[in-house]
């Protein structure tokens, strides 16, 4: 039940707000100053409408004895004559409304109203804020691995400082939600976070993406864009699949994190930015450099500090610990009554070999959530195909599936099968990347990546 203090010696605004019948309001009324800090210590209120000229307790003493408490009370001041000038002065120092009196109680009413409201839209941003904290903070990371506990405490040794950050894994392992993390638990965390991936935009794209344009830098340039990098000015930029960067994108690259400036596409002027940079690929860039797709220099840049995210395989003792907080989580998001995992659902779920990764499981336990009839997953409300599609043949030709009696599909219909399976068995064969999966299939890296989203290719 909402709650109000009345802080006025004239007992006719207590008696208006009590004749307003606001549902379910418990007010209180006192009429001094003395009295007032009284109440407001023993108990938190929701509102608090005051008198702004309440002998010994002005204002401004009122909203930062509310501040110093940490309180999320709403003030509303009332005032006899009261002016333009004592509005803009009582809402400049963070009062939530105003009243001049006389006001009618139609007026006093709309005010409450809103204030309360108001208050509780602010607690409820702090509470979903808190459970967003909650869920980057480092200590909240669900795994028993000792290389991850190492991985944490690497993270959150270089949370303080300004240093580049490198995360190397497979697709799934969580760095996206690494790099978050590290952003949270910095002295950034106040600043943006700003994500790019840089596989999934074509590089005459990138570049203008990440560093900003000038008009007339391009067709289509018709006025002046900063960059990614401009708008993480004082917090994080997170650059992902940064091993399919171009040679001309990796130039820059290493000047913005040697001299911290970039300049934008089509101007020589530079432009100063603090950003922490991380970093993270799927593809071994030692590998890279040797073969010479990966400059050296830039190489020996980024790898100052660098963690290498153990793939879901290689820590089978982690799946049953992230299956039961993943359905804590959307249990508690979908409103199921799901209480647990059979035996059969969590053996299946432990011997799988999980090509996804983290990311799998989390999709897999979502669906099993939402679809579970009972109030335990069963080995029923799994997938059949935990460790990705299953192709039943390996002719990649469609002519394969069309038996004498089968049913004929439309020819663009029936071509997707083979057309998922022969960009999986491309991507599987150069180990994710992108551009060279694009290169030998004769097509360009954007063209690749809309596929992959049409098919439905992670």
């Amino acid at each position: 039940m909402p709650s109000i203090l009345v802080i006025d010696p004239d007992p006719e605004t207590a008696e208006m707000l009590e004749d307003c019948r606001l549902r379910e309001t418990a007010v209180r009324a006192v009429p001094g100053a003395h009295e007032a800090l009284d109440a407001l210590e023993a108990q938190t209120f929701d509102l608090v409408v005051a008198d702004a000229h309440l002998p010994g307790l002005a204002p401004a003493e009122l909203l930062a004895h509310l501040r110093q408490r940490g309180s999320d009370t709403a003030v509303v001041l009332v005032a006899a004559f009261g002016s333009v000038e004592d509005a803009v002065v009582a809402l400049r120092d963070g009062a939530a409304d105003f009243l001049p009196k006389p006001f009618t109680q139609e007026q006093v009413g709309v005010a409450v109203r809103r204030s309360l409201e108001n208050g509780r839209l602010v607690r409820e941003n702090r509470t979903l804020r808190h459970a967003l904290d909650d869920r980057l903070k480092l200590d909240n990371f669900v795994s028993s691995d000792p290389r991850m506990q190492r991985i944490f405490k690497t993270i959150g040794a270089v949370a303080g400082t300004r240093s580049t950050l490198l995360i190397t894994g497979e697709s799934g392992t969580g760095k996206t939600l690494l790099a978050r993390a590290l952003h949270r638990s910095s002295d950034r965390a106040d600043g943006p976070f700003i994500e790019v991936n840089c596989g999934a935009m074509p590089e005459n794209l990138l570049e203008s993406e990440l560093f900003g344009h000038v008009r007339g830098a391009f067709t289509g340039a018709v006025r002046d864009r900063p960059g990614k990098f401009e708008e993480a000015h004082g917090g994080t930029i997170f650059l992902d699949e940064i091993g399919t960067s171009s040679p001309s994108l990796q130039v820059k690259l290493l000047r913005v994190l040697q001299d911290r400036v970039v300049e934008r596409v089509g101007e020589s002027r530079t432009i100063p930015v603090d950003v922490r940079v991380v970093l993270a690929t799927n593809l071994d860039l030692a590998t890279e450099v040797r073969e010479g797709r990966f400059r050296e220099d830039l190489y020996y840049r980024i790898h100052v500090i660098s963690v290498e995210v153990p793939p879901l395989r290689a820590r089978p003792g982690d799946v049953g610990l992230l299956a039961e907080h993943f359905l804590r989580r959307f249990v508690a998001e979908t409103r199921r009554d799901v209480r647990g995992f059979r035996p059969d659902a969590m053996i299946a779920l432990e011997r799988a070999r999980w090509p996804g990764n983290v990311r799998q499981l989390e999709n897999v336990i979502e669906r099993a959530v939402v679809l579970c009839e009972h109030d335990e997953i069963g080995v029923s409300d799994l997938p059949p195909d935990l460790d990705g599609p299953v192709h039943h043949s390996d002719d990649p030709t469609p002519m394969s599936m069309l038996g004498g009696d089968a049913h004929l599909l439309p020819l663009k219909q029936a071509l997707e099968g083979p057309e998922r399976m022969l960009i999986q068995r491309a991507l599987d064969h150069f180990e994710g990347n992108r551009q060279r999966t694009a290169e030998s299939l004769g097509i360009n890296r954007s063209t690749l990546f809309n596929k992959m989203r049409r098919l439905g290719i992670s």
